[in-house]
């Protein structure tokens, strides 16, 4: 049970903390409007949607259960409690259940904080100002009051020694001070970053008191001290991690809190494989899974505890765009450099064969990095703003693509498509490349050299390779020589973090309010820099413009006209070989673990979750 994976680990909760703290918790925002007129509330467009005052959250339950304990199953493992900075691995559960930030989202609205730790927020409308009021009941758990320089704290230490994401956000800052003990102010120069207050706003608040600022960026098990609902209880390293429920929680009766974080004990156990993790599950070893294996959801689950309810599923939709799976071209490696190669290798994958043969035909394609959203250019002619966008850029967008016209390649089905395989083909020979002898080689006569065109795949887990055998098999219909490398998670990480590979297969969640994150993907400041998410190595003016003009719209109408002019770069630059998304979210639990009856539109909030009280044993 406990020789764990590390890759998926440092992948979901790595990457996955500073999109989904950001996004899933609302703060990857990139639009902007008015500040809000609400004075416990930032709203990206238009007005909060919950009165000042508000009860609680819609999709809480106030009167949900308390007490007993929630275990939750990870794959991988963890060598630091902190998951904000760039050494170690972490899970998600100290920022989550043990610190607490400044605003926290509503997963009812896609672009809207709400007043936690702060009391109060005034933002002037060009934001360019920033101003927390603390809330004066606001304490840590060792009975401190959370202040305005444990706010200046956390924002120097993320500054300088957070994530490239943080450290690149926060920079922007100009100035920050604090006039009182319970207020903070930032200055956030000429407010073109209409995103980064919320991004503050996002931060979990540590404890200046009570954190070593020179082992700050360390990887430590000794967890920060928070003011959030939980204290970690006992740790026992790269294997479980346990959570206790203060009992002098300063927010119990908030309006953000109520009907939130029901149990005593949370819990994580981490496994090895997706297969331990899974067995675990079905064995009733832990309570609450998200399921993203289609074979799985379609065939694993016809078990007795599943027959008899003792295990419960639910499928769920949310209006959060799905984002892009895709197979991503390292455009660094000189095999991949030229785009018509690219977009040949992308028409290869046989999207029909592998949906029925391989996934029970219910993902669907993937044809934008923001699909099932208003955001996703797929389908849809570019309007006057995204040409103006563009006018500074001719032939940044293929013809087709700006005209919504552009779908990737359907096959016929059969695994062995000829007419796909010709086009495909006949791309490659305009890239200089002729079949001979059953191999595509580079036909470059003129220097003497007659290579013979192929490239590996670098996958960690069996169903990554799976699909990557599947996909080399059609390739070498072509002649293209493809090999498939399965090799353990730190090798994976580490040679991720160098881009020493050629093609690896990755994920980019979208949520509704797309923002500096997509920088980290896709700047070419990033294109080099160790460490950073820009995987396919892209370094294209047109993008970084329209990544500028992202974090700048102002109107809802300015920012999805620029999502949408993003995604068509991002679609004709032909940077990876779209794979599928679900539609739906799965997600399994025990019986005893409840949801509430109202779910939330944007994305599904763990901390709703509670556990029904154990009936009592029966009288002797």
């Amino acid at each position: 049970m406990h020789r764990r994976n590390r890759a998926p680990a440092r992948l979901a909760w790595v990457f996955g903390f500073v999109f989904a703290s950001l996004a899933a918790f609302g703060l990857a925002g990139g639009t902007g409007a008015t500040a809000a007129e609400n004075d416990n509330a930032i709203a990206m467009h238009g007005e909060p949607e919950l009165p000042k005052g508000f009860d609680h959250l819609p999709y809480a339950d106030p009167k949900a259960s308390k007490g007993g304990r929630i275990i939750f199953g990870q794959q991988g493992t963890f060598d630091s409690l902190n998951p904000l900075v760039v050494l170690g691995v972490a899970p998600d559960a100290v920022p989550r259940y043990v610190q607490q930030s400044l605003l926290f989202r509503s997963a009812d609205e896609p672009f809207t904080a709400y007043g936690l730790l702060a009391s109060k927020v005034e933002l002037n409308p060009e934001r360019t100002r920033l101003a927390f009021q603390i809330d004066p009941r606001a304490r840590f758990s060792d009975g401190k009051p959370v202040t305005a320089e444990d706010v200046i704290f956390t924002f120097e230490m993320l500054k300088t020694k957070g994530k490239p994401f943080h450290r690149s956000s926060l920079g922007r800052v100009t100035k920050v001070e604090a006039p009182s003990p319970d207020r903070v102010v930032f200055e956030l120069g000429d407010g073109s970053n209409r995103e980064l207050p919320l991004v503050i706003g996002a931060m979990p608040i540590f404890a200046r008191h009570a954190t070593d600022a020179e082992k700050f960026g360390d990887t430590s098990f000794k967890p920060a001290l928070g003011s959030g609902p939980y204290l970690v209880e006992e740790v026992k390293p790269g294997e479980m991690l346990r959570l206790k429920r203060r009992k002098d929680f300063w927010a119990e009766d908030h309006p953000l809190t109520r009907g939130l974080f029901n149990a005593d004990e949370i819990r994580y156990d981490f496994y090895r494989d997706s297969n331990a993790l899974f067995e675990a599950f079905k064995a009733g070893l832990y309570d609450f899974r998200l399921e993203s294996d289609p074979t799985r959801w379609m065939t694993g689950y016809d078990v007795p505890a599943v027959r008899d309810g003792r295990i419960l599923r639910d499928t769920l939709r949310f209006q959060t765009p799905k984002g892009m799976t895709g197979l991503v071209f390292n455009t660094r490696r000189p095999q991949f450099a030229d785009i018509r190669v690219r977009e040949a290798l992308a028409m290869l994958f046989d999207f029909e064969w592998a949906n029925r043969n391989l996934f029970h035909s219910v993902y669907r394609r993937a044809g934008s990095f923001f699909a099932d959203s208003e955001l996703s250019a797929l389908g849809v002619p570019a309007d006057q703003r995204e040409k103006a966008m563009l006018a500074a850029f001719p032939g940044a967008v293929r013809d087709d693509i700006l005209a919504g016209t552009w779908a990737p390649t359907a096959s016929d089905g059969s695994g062995r498509d000829r007419d796909q395989a010709r086009r495909a083909l006949d791309l490659l020979e305009a890239a200089g490349y002729r079949l001979r002898d059953g191999q595509l080689r580079k036909d470059d006569q003129k220097n003497g050299q007659d290579e013979v065109f192929g490239f590996e795949i670098t996958v960690t887990n069996r169903p990554q390779e799976r699909l990557a055998l599947n996909y080399a098999t059609s390739l070498a219909r072509l002649g293209i020589a493809v090999s498939v490398r399965l090799i353990d998670d730190v090798q994976y990480w580490r040679r991720l973090s160098t881009f020493d590979f050629d093609m690896i297969q990755w994920t980019w969640p979208a949520s509704a309010s797309p923002g500096n994150e997509q920088i980290g993907r896709w700047g070419s400041v990033n294109a080099e820099r160790k460490g950073a998410l820009n995987y396919a190595g892209v370094r294209s003016p047109a993008i970084d413009m329209t990544l500028q003009a992202l974090l700048a719209a102002r109107s809802r109408e300015d920012f999805v006209a620029t999502v949408r002019t993003l995604d068509r770069l991002l679609l004709s630059g032909f940077y990876v070989v779209p794979l599928y998304y679900l539609p739906e979210t799965w997600l399994a639990r025990a019986r005893e673990i409840t949801l509430p009856e109202r779910r939330p539109k944007f994305f599904f909030s763990t901390e709703t979750l509670a556990r029904l009280p154990s009936p009592p044993a029966p009288a002797n």
